[in-house]
């Protein structure tokens, strides 16, 4: 996450505009207090709405576990995996190059 002072938006906005298109999120802040927050739009703040698609995103960039998801969302583990795969979103990170170097250096 990027920190951003209003003074230097003001001077410099490109900086923000930077990192919504990077995807990433944006605290600014007045006097080093946080006034607020900035991310980039996508279709599902509208389809899910803002907190869902947080998550998800959340969920995806690796800042959230399965279990803090489902926590934050309010819902059962089964109920937030099918919301992952209904939002297309990779359930298991797996490694298949990994994998296959461990099974040739077992062998």
């Amino acid at each position: 996450m990027q920190t951003i002072g209003i003074k230097e938006l003001q001077t410099n906005p490109a900086l923000l505009t930077r990192s919504l298109e990077a995807d990433e999120y944006t605290m600014i802040t007045k006097h080093s207090k946080p006034i607020g927050m900035a991310f980039s739009f996508d279709d599902s703040i509208v389809t899910e709405g803002l907190k869902t698609a947080l998550m998800i995103d959340a969920y995806k960039k690796g800042f959230l576990s399965l279990g803090q998801f489902a926590k934050a969302l309010n819902k059962t583990h089964e109920e937030a995996l099918k919301l992952l795969s209904l939002m297309g979103v990779d359930i298991i990170d797996y490694d298949f190059e990994e994998d296959m170097k461990f099974i040739e250096s077992f062998l």
